[in-house]
Formats: C-alpha cells, sequence, structure tokens
C-alpha cells in the first residue's frame, strides 16, 4: 500500500478493513477471476461501509464488463 494513503497506522487500518471486506465478498467472485485491490488516498478518509459500497460497484463493474 502506498504512502500516500497515509502514515503506517493508517495505512494498516486500510489495509485490514479492505481484506475483511475482499475476505466477505469472495464467494461472490466467480471462478476465473484475480482480486487486485489498489487502495487509493480517499481510503484513508472513508469509513468502513464506504469502502464495503465501494468495493461491491467495483466488483458488479468487473463482472459485468467480463460476462459480456
Amino acid at each position: 500500500m502506498s504512502k500516500a494513503v497515509g502514515n503506517a497506522v493508517v495505512r494498516n487500518r486500510t489495509k485490514r478493513r479492505l481484506r475483511a471486506i475482499a475476505a466477505a465478498r469472495l464467494s461472490g467472485i466467480p471462478a476465473g477471476y484475480d482480486l487486485v485491490v489498489r487502495a487509493n488516498p480517499a481510503a484513508a478518509d472513508a469509513t468502513f461501509a464506504e469502502l464495503d459500497d465501494a468495493m461491491a460497484r467495483q466488483l458488479e463493474k468487473a463482472t459485468r464488463v467480463r460476462s459480456r
């Protein structure tokens, strides 16, 4: 995770949140997909719910594009 996200405490908190969200959504990812999660600086200020919504939107978008 980039230092642009914040200091070590913020980066680790953001990383833990993103891991938990990804783990909860793994069952919804179709076979054959590789999941790469990259945090941008705005992720440091986002709540867990906001990160979860963003992850849901991006996963929906990625699976919709590939199924065309």
